[in-house]
């Protein structure tokens, strides 16, 4: 009776050792237009410089498509040892070919395909006559974070969050605005190609203008973050003043300079 016990405790735990399950994450993706490594580090040098907090320790993923359609081919041990060298984990590669493929595996690097848009995905929606082949996943959208799902209006690339973002958590509005409407924990980082607006604490990290949109601004109700950066322009915690510290401001660009002010 001891030993059948002991046999269905050993059971109970191997079933409970790990869990998997589908989810989803945003990575930044590195999109190559040429395939010059000397020319590729000097533009990626002067990015990091302007915001080496954000690409230190940063999982990104390399496109090739533009390269392939231009017929230019590239060594990825070398690119990879590059982007390394500016602190970045690259984690997979998409666009690429054959050989770009089997490269990536060797490298043990992730090969990935590309989501289905939303424009597919609605129209797949339509009634349509049965297929043999199987149907394609759901597409993911520009939140990939799991468990929060974001509201979006419509077509717009307007992205709206209703709940507390926690450490650790990475949310990019793709091309459009980013509001929050919740509080954002320290170790958590808001991205957006446009503004970021945050009706509540901002703390973490704070990233608008992302495509270079010098117009951006980012607008919270009480600034404690960690780091805000407008179009690579950034500024870190200690450099802003207490008095604009747990207080509602706007952050944007003044001749390239980043400016904070109360609302």
């Amino acid at each position: 009776m001891a030993e059948k016990s002991t046999v269905s405790a050993h059971t109970a735990q191997s079933a409970g050792a790990f869990e998997l399950k589908t989810s989803s994450f945003t990575l930044p993706v590195i999109r190559l237009f040429d395939a010059d490594l000397e020319a590729l580090a000097l533009r990626l040098g002067a990015k990091v410089e302007k915001a080496p907090d954000f690409f230190r320790h940063t999982p990104v993923v390399i496109d090739l498509s533009e390269l392939v359609k231009r017929q230019l081919t590239i060594a990825l041990a070398p690119l990879i040892g590059l982007l390394r060298s500016y602190g970045m984990i690259p984690v997979g590669v998409r666009g690429g070919t054959r050989e770009h493929a089997a490269a990536a595996e060797a490298l043990e690097l992730a090969v990935l395909r590309d989501a289905p848009t939303r424009r597919n995905a609605v129209a797949s929606s339509t009634p349509a006559e049965p297929k043999t082949s199987a149907a394609p996943p759901k597409p993911i959208g520009p939140l990939t974070i799991a468990d929060h799902p974001p509201t979006q209006q419509s077509d717009s690339a307007f992205m709206l969050i209703t709940k507390p973002v926690r450490s650790g958590q990475r949310i990019y509005a793709a091309g459009g605005d980013l509001s929050i409407v919740a509080q954002v924990s320290s170790g958590a980082e808001l991205m957006a190609d446009g503004n970021i607006h945050v009706y509540g604490t901002l703390r973490g990290r704070a990233l608008a203008g992302m495509s270079g949109n010098l117009e951006a601004r980012i607008f919270c109700h009480d600034l404690q973050a960690e780091l805000i950066s407008i179009a690579g322009n950034y500024r870190v915690s200690e450099g802003i003043p207490s008095e604009l510290r747990r207080v509602p401001v706007q952050v944007f660009l003044d001749h390239n300079i980043l400016r904070i002010e109360k609302l």
